[in-house]
């Protein structure tokens, strides 16, 4: 198998694995935990895992904060008239652009919390949130956490004129992993005062 068809079977996993997320009328935590578990598989054994072939062999498993419906979320989104293309430099894959379109407001624990939603340019395009917050660089990756990157098919859909951003699925960019990983990471406007004990722990080698 060339890298491209082990690349294009692994995008095909992944699209799966949220294909049921989005499926109506289920379990959620028994779906996100059925999630975890095929994740989890993927990292181990997939030739194109964000790991090396020895963290494979070490692997046991990524580390997640249980499931709480609490973390997720159906919102509205704001159009932003405020269209700034953001660029960020990545050495093996050149420039990444991308234009915010619009901002989904979030009351977590009282407080009132604001998302910037991306689109990614380029051919096709998608949605891109990542975010910060306070957990990063203690139970969570420092460089801070994606919710979602449609292009990559990590997509949570939506009801209606509502996005669902589900933090439960909050999951770490491939450098949280290995150094041989360049990722975008949160802008400062993606940067949470408040803590998200929800979705996926920082990485640690077994």
């Amino acid at each position: 198998m060339t890298d491209e068809e082990a690349l294009l079977d692994y995008r095909r996993s992944v699209a799966t694995l949220y294909a049921r997320v989005r499926q109506p009328g289920l379990d959620a935590a028994e779906v996100c935990q059925r999630f975890r578990q095929e994740r989890d598989a993927l990292f181990r054994s997939h030739p194109q895992s964000a790991l090396s072939s020895q963290q494979k062999a070490d692997f046991h498993g990524l580390r997640y904060y249980g499931y709480d419906p609490a973390f997720r979320f159906l919102l509205p989104i704001e159009p932003d008239a405020a269209t700034e293309v953001l660029e960020v430099e990545l050495e093996h894959d050149g420039l990444l652009r991308m234009r915010r379109f619009g901002k989904v407001h979030i009351t977590i624990a009282g407080q009132v919390v604001s998302l910037s939603l991306f689109w990614l340019l380029g051919y096709g395009g998608g949605v891109f949130v990542p975010f910060r917050d306070t957990t990063n660089g203690d139970t969570t990756y420092g460089g801070g956490r994606y919710v979602l990157d449609t292009i990559k098919h990590a997509d949570l859909g939506q009801i209606g004129d509502r996005l669902v951003i589900d933090f439960n699925y909050a999951y770490n960019p491939s450098c949280a992993y290995n150094s041989r990983w360049i990722c975008p990471l949160a802008p400062v406007e993606n940067r949470l005062p408040i803590a998200i004990p929800a979705g996926e722990q920082a990485f640690a080698d077994h």
